[in-house]
């Protein structure tokens, strides 16, 4: 009997839709990357879904976040989300935290009870606190560089942190896990050298200037995490070249 899922079904099988309906993961960050992410994992009928952002929908959203469009402008990002997920499949168990995610407020959250965690944040203190609670845990985690100053999606690549390259935040990412002791760690990243901007950006919510930015770029980024969680939930693996 054919139901949304019938032809994901038709490349997975049966059993891995089944593990699939069965997984909590959670998504740190909804932004460009993380949104589209939550896109995915909701399509392909992960069962249940952690939304974790404290951030409400902004103009600057609407060229590049899945979530973004002036029917949502303010609207917090999580609503967002979990309205969007249950109009794709009303079954599934949405669970929401506007907490800003740093590791003053990680005690916040059970990392035992997550199946897998998508690390879609900006600042590196919260991503490196995400890397050691998913450790500590024993939780498969897949962490996303930075998207932004680039405009290849043909660029990206997954790969373990120590074998990256091109990619500025990657490199302070594996100097300050190593401190850590963490050894491994699966990211999104580009080999896109960033551009250079052609204009004066506006400082973001940090204080930092902010990064130039495409719609497709977060966007690859984003399915291709997506697709990680999904092969590495089932064990179902893409033909090799």
């Amino acid at each position: 009997m054919q139901n949304q899922f019938s032809r994901t079904e038709l490349l997975l099988g049966r059993e891995a839709m089944d593990q699939l309906l069965c997984a909590r993961v959670a998504v740190f960050g909804l932004g460009g990357v993380g949104g589209y992410v939550v896109e995915a994992l909701a399509r392909s009928g992960v069962g249940a879904l952690d939304l974790v952002d404290s951030d409400r929908v902004a103009l600057t959203n609407l060229n590049r976040q899945i979530l973004a469009t002036y029917e949502t402008l303010g609207e917090l990002k999580v609503d967002a989300a979990r309205r969007r997920i249950q109009a794709i499949h009303p079954q599934t168990v949405v669970r929401t935290s506007t907490t800003f995610f740093v590791p003053q407020t990680a005690e916040e959250f059970d990392f035992s009870q997550y199946s897998y965690i998508v690390d879609a944040i900006d600042t590196v203190t919260g991503k490196l606190e995400l890397a050691e609670r998913a450790q500590a845990a024993g939780v498969p985690i897949i962490s996303c560089m930075g998207t932004g100053n680039k405009l290849n999606p043909a660029a990206l690549e997954v790969a373990d942190i120590y074998e990256t390259a091109m990619c500025p935040l990657a490199r302070i990412m594996r100097k300050e896990l190593k401190k850590r002791g963490i050894r491994h760690l699966k990211v999104v990243y580009s080999r896109e050298p960033p551009l250079e901007l052609v204009g004066t950006p506006e400082a973001n919510a940090q204080g930092r200037p902010a990064p130039g930015s495409t719609a497709f770029v977060p966007a690859a980024a984003g399915f291709i995490a997506a697709a990680e969680v999904v092969k590495d939930l089932t064990g179902v693996r893409t033909s090799p070249r």
